[in-house]
């Protein structure tokens, strides 16, 4: 049994077409059909407004789907009730594009941190000593020191912002990850530190992963499998080394050659 599965996943939204006409139906999502494996790095790529960001935010709940289901470990999400909805979310976590956008600004690691281990254990709610503990292993674990714990975002550079938002993500102790664009926003420098540290964490904790990019060149070396996406259908799926050899659709094809190629 797959660990995720997408089940004719559909969802469409209503945008004014003017000040007296009728809405328009957009279909942003169109009975999609996906399937993950534990353990496994899915590539989710298309050109901006094909339907990646909308399928995330499907996944993890923040809508409702038009249509079909998103079944997690063999449980459809959509029929659950809202506190059961809450309490399995600690099992699906998400990686946003912009790190500054998704760190409370007035809150320091410490307290982010925190807040989101005590979901997973209140009893440490009491124990400062071992919540301060925890935070530390956190950092550590995406390569951030303990001395940090008392700073606010503002204090840190990009990377290390996305690091802590990596750190947050895993605070919750989650089997899925979804990470969105979480590299678009930084130097080119620090992308390839950002992806190095999500697939050595997926390896070490057996993390699912969705890496949801529009950059070819950015999931090459991250994931297992690449799905293509456009105009809210999948038109690709495949490993992620023959897509790349053998594209077999003109989307693939142009998000190919839009990949930047150094002259000398």
């Amino acid at each position: 049994m797959a660990y995720l599965e997408l089940e004719e996943l559909t969802k469409q939204f209503k945008r004014k077409t003017g000040l007296f006409g009728p809405p328009e139906i957009v279909l942003a999502v169109d009975h999609v059909n996906l399937s993950i494996n534990k353990g496994e790095i899915l590539g989710l790529v298309g050109e901006s407004g094909c339907g990646k960001s909308t399928i995330s935010r499907l996944i993890m709940q923040l809508i409702s789907p038009t249509e079909g289901s998103v079944i997690l470990e063999g449980e459809r999400l959509a029929d659950l009730p809202p506190d059961e909805v809450r309490r399995r979310r600690r099992d699906f976590q998400m990686i946003f594009q912009d790190p500054y956008a998704s760190l409370n600004p007035r809150m320091t690691v410490f307290s982010a941190l925190s807040e989101a281990i005590l979901t997973r254990h209140p009893e440490y709610k009491d124990d400062i000593d071992q919540l301060t503990e925890k935070v530390s292993e956190l950092l550590a674990k995406v390569g951030l020191d303990a001395r940090y714990i008392r700073k606010y975002p503002h204090e840190f550079s990009g990377g290390q912002r996305q690091r802590i938002a990596i750190a947050r993500a895993l605070a919750t102790e989650p089997k899925l990850i979804i990470a969105d664009e979480p590299v678009s926003a930084l130097d080119v420098s620090i992308q390839s530190q950002i992806l190095n540290l999500l697939r050595k964490l997926q390896r070490e904790l057996n993390l699912t992963m969705i890496f949801i990019t529009h950059d070819l060149s950015v999931v090459k070396y991250i994931a297992d499998r690449i799905a293509v996406m456009e105009s809210g259908k999948i038109v690709e799926l495949g490993e992620a080394e023959d897509l790349f050899e053998n594209p077999k659709t003109k989307t693939a094809r142009e998000l190919l050659r839009a990949i930047p190629k150094i002259q000398f």
